[in-house]
């Protein structure tokens, strides 16, 4: 089993910048890639961006070259840096581990950006 508890949602204003935490714990050596998603009001999940165990990024074109994911080994923590933030970029934003068996995923967490 894998825990995954997000944190740092809030409500900010467009241009604004957020940092979303994502820790694991359980039996993380099983994990083989970690990422974040998001859903908006009416709106099926989507991919925002992933992560492999040896750093290797992945991001949908929505959010490229304004959010950057990146990992803390040693404190088993994924982020995502959000930079130039949009009020389309409204939604709850979920973590994700994906092991060879299971998908798991976080309770995720609120982010509104509006004025």
């Amino acid at each position: 089993q894998v825990q995954l508890v997000e944190s740092g949602g809030d409500l900010v204003q467009p241009g604004g910048s957020l940092r979303l935490s994502c820790a694991a714990s359980g039996s993380i050596f099983s994990i083989y890639l970690m990422g974040w998603y998001r859903q908006a009001p009416g709106k099926q999940r989507e991919l925002v961006a992933t992560i492999t165990n040896s750093g290797g990024t992945n991001y949908a074109n929505s959010v490229k070259d304004r959010f950057t994911i990146s990992r803390n080994n040693p404190k088993n923590t994924v982020y995502l840096q959000m930079n130039s933030l949009k009020p389309e970029d409204t939604a709850v934003y979920y973590c994700n581990a994906k092991t060879l068996q299971v998908n798991y995923w976080g309770q995720g967490t609120q982010v509104t950006v509006s004025s």
